[in-house]
């Protein structure tokens, strides 16, 4: 399918050919006939990337102060090219998509297949959205209309939050898309709407639908023209849907309010406030948040948790459906908005010129028979000997920032990547040369050919995936953790006793040279180990937190110390116990200690805490035994004391990635032994889940609780035949 996305390192804006997404759990998958372009919304994304590195930064300080501080920890060049990489990352444009069901997932009640529907869907001939993302069109109102549902709820959630009633006076500062659909929609509440902008043209619009339109660019003041207009009492309320970095605009707003006024933002403006102008009137100021309630929040948007009406009366779909009953009754005309309607193959003849564009809206067209594949084959890769061909299943920050930049160079043949949006991984696979990409990870795991499937996905899929991998013949590389609980850890032994593949987990960092080092310099015996994680904070809001999806970071982060300690005591875990600051009684915590007790006396300490600072050091072990002690900085320096012959090796940051993918590829290709041991692999996942469980219980708990039947432990590289 034809998707248009947005390149943010050059500002390039393209019309691609990406695999179309498949219908998901509690979605909707869409057949787009119209789509609006939010030409305020989309200007500033694609000036952001014409914009060089300097004005990048300028525009972003907070991000500047999170590279410097990955230089800090990580060094230069490693920074640098997780900045690049990220820059490289593909946008899909739009958010104002009209369309037919062309199919519903599970879970999905409300809608049916030829429903036309409005959402907040790309620029793509098909889209997958969530049901709460998705409003049924009123048969009265066209597929040009309905395409403006998604921007009219944005300056509806205005209106929402300033409250206006019958009579008021409000002042609506900046005619542009949004701003003629909020004025009108306050018309149709009962307002007395002044609307202020300096384009003559978006002035005469407003004007003909009812409002009383002011031209600034004529040298009107407009604080002086309320204060005439309501005998000096001043506007009840201002909405301000103006793009503009004056801090001037946010001052007359408050100059031109009554007493204890409202003014509300949509736009975005300059917002370097004076004191007095608020502090005298008591005037309110407040922040819109895009369509409405539930907007950015996980469980509404993606997991389709509607609030109770009874107590959030005006969600963001239902936003939506007043939009479409107004479009429906009459009450607001969008079709003197229209500039002009175009088919979506002539996307360059307004992205070309949106800098300077004085369109109000554009419409695409689509066309009637786009073709739905969710793969597309891209002309580049060739395949070595036909063995050793390698299928992602994943296109996030793991597979684009490490994966691939460590295997570029190697003998690898990729032969496909999977992604939920296909709009990534078409990225990636014309960026390394991957001959397929597709939303569709099913068709990797049909595909004879593919030997090795490395799954990446968010850790609620890692089990699944991995069985349904392994039940497919092909060998697995999956990223921490393997699983969220016992009962899908036992079900992927069950699936590796009887698939004769392999099965590797990501613990990187045994293959760390520093790591190798310490190792055959260790030899046997007892010891302790002490591993710091200063992790860092993460949002409460991310999926990592959230112990359905991400299973917390203790389980998703502290498991790869837990295997470190594993390789170098060359034992197994026993019994584990964890403290953890506050109160936890799911076992939740990014703050905490883990206490592990190894079957050959050797004890280790796992530190994993997300309250220091960034300045520190992300990653420290030590190890203490016989007389001997050694100090592992940031897997960027080592130091020995009291080994003979060995003081010190420092390198660039080598947490054991690109090894780890050698070997991988080297097993792959030639056959031999499993990169880790698959009791090792187990014994760590039963360990990191032992110590949530010893969170819950307040003690001990030993590895042999973690219902662990005998398990085989063959792991053996079968040479793969294509």
């Amino acid at each position: 399918m034809k998707q248009i996305i947005q390149n943010l390192k050059n500002g390039e804006t393209l019309l691609e050919e990406v695999p179309a997404p498949i219908v998901r759990r509690g979605c909707v998958l869409i057949r787009t006939t119209r789509s609006l372009v939010s030409l305020g919304t989309e200007r500033m994304l694609v000036e952001f990337g014409k914009a060089n590195l300097i004005e990048k930064a300028r525009q972003q300080p907070d991000k500047v102060k999170q590279v410097l501080d990955k230089i800090k920890t990580d060094g230069l060049m490693p920074t640098l090219e997780a900045v690049f990489n990220k820059l490289e990352q593909p946008l899909p444009l739009g958010y104002c998509n009209v369309g037919r069901v062309m199919a519903v997932g599970e879970g999905v009640t409300e809608f049916q297949v030829g429903d036309r529907v409005a959402s907040n869907g790309q620029h793509a001939e098909f889209v997958c959205v969530p049901k709460n993302l998705v409003a049924s069109i009123p048969d009265q109102v066209t597929d040009e209309a309905a395409a403006f549902t998604v921007i009219g709820s944005i300056g509806l959630q205005g209106i929402r939050l300033l409250s206006p009633t019958f009579g008021e006076t409000v002042v609506v500062i900046g005619l542009g898309l949004i701003g003629l659909l909020t004025a009108e929609l306050l018309r149709a509440n009962g307002c007395r709407v002044v609307g202020f902008d300096f384009d003559a043209e978006k002035v005469s619009i407003a004007q003909k639908k009812g409002i009383l339109a002011v031209n600034l660019s004529d040298g009107t003041n407009p604080v002086k023209y309320i204060e005439n207009l309501t005998n000096g009492v001043g506007a009840d309320g201002v909405i301000i849907t103006a793009s503009n970095k004056s801090n001037d605009i946010i001052a007359q707003a408050a100059h031109m309010s009554r007493k204890r006024g409202k003014i509300i933002l949509v736009g975005v403006i300059g917002l370097d406030v004076k004191r007095a102008d608020f502090y005298e009137k008591e005037l309110t100021f407040q922040v819109s948040c895009s369509y409405g309630p539930g907007r950015y929040d996980d469980d509404y948007e993606q997991k389709g948790v509607d609030y109770p009406l009874s107590f959030v009366r005006w969600t963001e779909k239902r936003n939506f459906e007043a939009i479409l009953q107004a479009l429906a009754a009459g009450q607001l005309d969008v079709k003197p908005l229209i500039s002009e309607v175009i088919p979506l193959a002539s996307f360059r003849d307004i992205y070309g010129g949106i800098g300077t564009s004085r369109s109000i809206a554009t419409i695409f067209t689509y066309p009637e028979k786009a073709t739905y594949n969710t793969t597309e084959s891209l002309p580049s890769a060739t395949f070595k000997g036909g063995k050793g061909v390698i299928g992602i299943i994943g296109a996030g920050n793991f597979t684009k920032m490490t994966i691939l930049p460590n295997m570029k160079d190697s003998s690898a043949t990729i032969k496909y990547i999977a992604s939920s949006g296909g709009v990534n991984g078409t990225a990636l696979a014309k960026k390394y040369g991957i001959s397929n990409s597709t939303t569709d990870y099913k068709s990797i795991l049909d595909d004879k050919e593919t030997d090795l499937v490395m799954i990446t996905t968010r850790h609620n899929q890692h089990a699944s995936m991995t069985i349904e991998a392994l039940n497919a013949g092909k060998h697995v590389f999956v990223e921490k953790p393997l699983a969220l609980n016992t009962d899908e850890l036992e079900k992927i032994i069950q699936a590796y006793q009887v698939a004769d593949r392999t099965l590797t987990v990501g613990f990187n960092r045994r293959f760390s040279p520093h790591v190798q080092k310490m190792k055959t310099l260790l030899g046997s015996g007892p010891m302790n180990v002490i591993a710091t994680m200063n992790a860092g904070a993460i949002p409460a809001s991310s999926w990592v937190h959230d112990l359905k999806i991400g299973g917390g970071r203790i389980l998703g982060e502290a498991c790869h110390f837990i295997d470190l300690m594993t390789f170098l005591t060359g034992s197994l875990v026993e019994q584990v116990c964890m403290n953890a600051m506050g109160e936890n009684p799911t076992g939740a915590t990014d703050n905490a200690s883990i206490l592990l007790k190894f079957a050959n006396g050797s004890t280790g300490v796992v530190n994993y805490f997300s309250n220091g600072h960034k300045a520190y050091s992300k990653e420290r072990v030590e190890v203490y035994s016989q007389e001997r002690t050694f100090v592992l900085d940031n897997f960027r320096t080592l130091d020995g004391f009291g080994f003979k012959g060995f003081s010190s090796l420092k390198t660039k940051l080598d947490k054991g990635h690109r090894k780890q993918f050698e070997l991988l590829v080297q097993q792959i290709q030639q056959g031999g032994d499993a990169l880790i041991p698959f009791e090792e692999l187990i014994n760590t996942s039963r360990a990191t889940l032992a110590a949530i469980e010893s969170l819950k219980q307040g003690r001990w708990i030993a590895i042999s609780e973690m219902l662990a039947p005998k398990e085989s432990t063959g792991n053996v590289f079968a040479n793969a035949e294509a």
